[in-house]
């Protein structure tokens, strides 16, 4: 009987083992399979630019792009901090309006019936389109391009945040009823815990988008920025500028993507 408890446990730690294993390796490819077909991209394309004598201001080689993000990269950053700045406010701004309005929708169909097609409306509305009657009404400084970059990321959050607060399981509304629950009470207990997961999920497109709209309002009108450095690099056929910048803007959208989900990981643990 001993001896086969003994063989039971060493079964058990080896089947431990093979799972960690397993677990390690999925780890691993998780990284290294992006990783690997990100580096081919950028191998055959450095190929490609070279074997077929493709001029540098239409298709920069990867090695010149690199250069260029070391030896501008002063520059880059310069501009880097305000497209941050605008991303980050209209980011904030633009979704502390979506949980508010979407809030005051769950609360009140008549609200939700009379405000909700506006919003589509509005949504439906290309930004580049709508972007310099904002910079008209607003002028060219921060406040047009916070608007613009809060405008972008609205639409998203105020759906997922509506959805999520209605997202409730209808025997914890019968249980908070009988238990003679306030509406406070319901929602800061049960609505608001039940809509993270989605609220969060409209943060994460949010986070990519609101540079978007960082940009498109630089664009539109502005001295500084990474997208006054994109129009400033195409004007002047600077495509290893162009490019670098390009792939500064990516890196922007990239931690800001990368912050919300480490929040989330921490506000959300179920």
């Amino acid at each position: 009987m001993l001896m086969t408890a003994i063989e039971n446990i060493q079964a058990t730690d080896s089947e431990i083992d093979v799972e960690r294993a397993l677990e390690r390796r999925q780890k691993i490819l998780a990284i290294a399979v992006p990783l690997g077909t990100a580096a081919s991209l950028i191998l055959l394309w450095q190929i490609g630019v070279r074997l077929f004598a493709v001029p540098t201001y239409i298709a920069p080689a990867p090695t010149d792009v690199a250069f260029t993000l070391v030896d501008k990269f002063p520059i880059l950053l310069a501009n880097f901090w305000p497209t941050l700045y605008e991303s980050v406010l209209g980011f904030i701004v633009g979704n502390i309006a979506a949980v508010l309005i979407a809030v005051a929708f769950v609360h009140s169909r008549t609200v939700e019936r009379a405000f909700f097609p506006i919003a589509v409306f509005v949504n439906t509305i290309p930004i580049l389109a709508i972007a310099p009657i904002l910079v008209l009404i607003f002028g060219p400084g921060l406040t047009a391009k916070v608007v613009i970059a809060a405008l972008i990321c609205f639409f998203p959050t105020l759906v997922n945040m509506v959805r999520g607060l209605q997202a409730v399981s209808p025997q914890a509304l019968e249980l908070a009823r009988i238990l003679s629950a306030s509406k406070s009470e319901v929602f800061w207990k049960i609505r608001l815990p039940s809509s993270l997961p989605f609220l969060f999920s409209a943060l994460k497109i949010a986070a990519t988008t609101s540079v978007i709209g960082a940009i498109v309002g630089e664009w539109v009108g502005a001295d500084m920025g990474l997208g006054a450095l994109i129009i400033d690099a195409t004007f002047n056929f600077n495509s290893p500028l162009l490019y670098a910048t390009v792939f500064m803007s990516s890196g922007l959208s990239v931690l800001m993507f990368a912050t919300v989900s480490i929040v989330e990981r921490l506000v959300v643990r179920w």
